[in-house]
């Protein structure tokens, strides 16, 4: 799949009706797309010798507190562990799981490519699933060609399982 047709698929979903932008920001201390310039930071440091795609999530909490993560394949793809699972697990070894983050910014490009910042990489299905466990509340912003855009994680995973 090239990154035109990457850009359509993201943008079909992300236009579904269902999935509301969000208009406000709620930190006064960072904004959007300083939030996805540091998860463009953390994909500089993923491991992707088989798809050569890499992801960049950066966590952030209300004080301005930021873990990021990056993805990291196996060549076992199973074992590969994504980049906003990646923020979870250092979220949780720094002893912040009851910290509630307030938002995850996320962007993902093929090496060799200027397109993190126009692109949308939405979180597959299941770290939306990792990241209602720890912040239902959550809000995730994603790249596009008209700038951040910001929703709820709660519109991206309508049906999360929980017990």
């Amino acid at each position: 799949m090239n990154v035109e047709e990457l850009k359509e698929l993201h943008e079909l979903d992300l236009n579904n009706k269902e999935h509301h932008e969000i208009k406000t920001w709620p930190l006064e201390n960072i904004t959007p797309q300083e939030l996805l310039d540091k998860a463009l930071e953390a994909s500089k440091f993923a491991y992707v010798p088989h798809s050569h795609f890499h992801v960049g999530a950066a966590l952030i909490f209300k004080d301005g507190e930021i873990i990021k993560g990056c993805n990291i394949e196996n060549a076992s793809f199973g074992l590969t562990i994504c980049a906003e699972r990646t923020a979870v697990a250092n979220m949780i070894s720094h002893g912040l799981k009851d910290k509630n983050p307030v938002a995850i910014a996320v962007v993902g490009s093929p090496e060799d490519t200027d397109d993190y910042l126009k692109v949308p990489c939405p979180p597959c299905g299941m770290c939306r699933q990792t990241l209602m466990e720890f912040a239902p509340d959550l809000l995730v912003v994603l790249a596009s060609h008209e700038g951040p855009k910001v929703y709820k994680l709660k519109d991206l995973l309508p049906f999360s399982f929980n017990l």
